[in-house]
């Protein structure tokens, strides 16, 4: 493999190898430092991260707003405390070496309004901000005021050329480089875009090769991009390393550093990482963001994949072929239906899903009365995470709500996030992961049960392996 040299990130010559950042307090200041002790860049995710009581204990984010904007305002709060105080964590591991980032979501809840009061909570302990899920036109400007890099993170060059021709060009300066994020590998959200078939998944190579073009047309011909998603051994990507064409090229690693001593995630979900199989990680679109995302299979995706599937389309008067009655609700509430789907849904109902819950394109969803209680407490205990939602119904407006019905297909992201990240079970919540999960089992690095630090790990990224 050809030797990677160093590459000036955010103001510093650094190894070009990046901690893909992960929320919610899965890439912490803990790990992100010791990336940047490593001599390169760490992240630390800002979305909604910990923050500690006197005695360094993380103090559990409860929410004891009335109304969701109550619990919003408190979550915006949390956020910006926990945010300082992973950057004072990161800064201080670091030691003066490498670089700390910082891993926001456009489409998380009050995003300017958080970033700008970390930026201002943790002034100097910050040196680029990277930012997806959603088109950051904004991050450029904000980034720009504090002194700081941003580093967008795309799909594909059309998204970097809305963003520039929008804002960016304003703040050429700001821009440190560009993170080109595999749609079909990445893990946690991504950004597939309608025209593209989350079947069949297209070589990176030419696409950031068309990213690189759309660059040079704006004289960033230096402006380093970061592969990001199915990156794992180095040696798979020699022809990156160096490459004129490509121009400078940095390499972003989300899924190995969770298993290292200094990820915060649990032994039970270092211990599933270890035993996935190629196929395990599913790429879908549960989400309530509205975004594909890549997540391992389990109960929890398992019940949304059927819950999904236990769905019909209605009418409230008869129509075509909408002809058969069917009683819903305590009310006993009469919709129409196929006379198809009043067989599977009489079926459904007598297996005990017998709550049909409304969705807001005039189907039917089918479940147990359990999940339905669970899923309206968990509508009514919102607190506004996302700019919208289309679980909860939540957006960030005057109404306080996107119009539509709440979308009972989708889950409490912000729930099952925290509870994972803090022990809860990792069969019944979310466990985000990149797609090349599967070969921490074929690794021989990780062999005999091996859990190495973040130095070990760069030490092996640097040869190849």
């Amino acid at each position: 493999m050809k030797v990677l040299d160093v590459l000036r990130i955010s103001g510093r010559d650094v190894l070009p190898i990046i901690e893909g950042g992960k929320g919610v307090s899965i890439s912490n200041g803990l790990s992100a430092g010791a990336f940047a002790a490593a001599d390169c860049v760490g992240t630390f995710s800002g979305v909604n991260a910990d923050f500690f009581d006197g005695e360094g204990r993380i103090v559990p984010q409860v929410y004891r707003g009335k109304t969701r904007r109550e619990r919003y305002e408190e979550l915006i709060a949390f956020a910006t405390r926990g945010g300082i105080a992973q950057a004072r964590m990161a800064h201080d591991t670091a030691g003066g070496r490498g670089r700390i980032h910082m891993n926001v979501l456009w489409e998380a809840a009050a995003t300017p309004r958080i970033l700008q009061g970390i930026l201002e909570g943790a002034k100097g302990l910050i040196h680029g901000i990277t930012c997806g899920a959603g088109m950051p036109y904004r991050m450029a400007e904000i980034a720009a005021r504090f002194g700081v890099s941003c580093y967008p993170i795309v799909s594909s060059a059309r998204a970097f050329r809305a963003l520039w021709k929008r804002t960016y060009h304003k703040y050429r300066s700001a821009l440190g480089g560009v993170v080109y994020e595999d749609p079909w590998l990445a893990g946690g959200h991504n950004g597939l875009s309608n025209s593209e078939d989350p079947r069949q998944p297209e070589s990176p190579y030419p696409r950031v090769l068309e990213l690189r073009r759309e660059l040079r047309q704006y004289g960033l011909d230096d402006t380093p991009i970061f592969m990001a998603g199915g990156v794992w051994y180095l040696r798979e990507w020699d022809d990156w390393i160096d490459n004129p064409e490509l121009g400078p090229i940095a390499f972003q690693f989300g899924t190995r550093p969770l298993l290292t001593t200094e990820s915060p995630i649990s032994d039970e979900w270092k211990q599933r990482l270890v035993a996935l199989k190629a196929g395990d990680v599913f790429l879908n679109r549960f989400s309530p963001t509205g975004f594909y995302s890549s997540a391992v299979r389990n109960a929890f995706i398992q019940e949304l994949i059927e819950r999904n599937e236990r769905q019909v389309a209605f009418s409230r008067e008869p129509v075509g072929e909408h002809t058969e009655m069917l009683a819903i609700g305590v009310r006993g509430r009469t919709v129409y239906v196929t006379p198809a789907d009043l067989r599977r849904a009489q079926s459904w109902i007598n297996a005990g899903f017998t709550e049909a819950m409304r969705t807001p394109d005039a189907t039917l969803v089918f479940v147990s009365p359990e999940k339905s209680r669970e899923l309206r407490l968990d509508q009514q205990g919102c607190m506004g995470c996302l700019s919208q939602c289309r679980f909860s119904n939540w957006a960030e407006n005057e109404e306080g709500t996107t119009g539509r019905l709440a979308d009972p297909r989708s889950y409490c992201i912000q729930k099952t996030l925290q509870s994972i990240a803090h022990g809860g079970s990792i069969d019944v919540n979310l466990m985000f992961a990149g797609h090349n999960a599967y070969r921490f089992s074929t690794d021989p690095f990780y062999s005999n049960g091996f859990v190495p630090t973040v130095k070990q790990l760069v030490e092996r990224i640097l040869t190849g392996d």
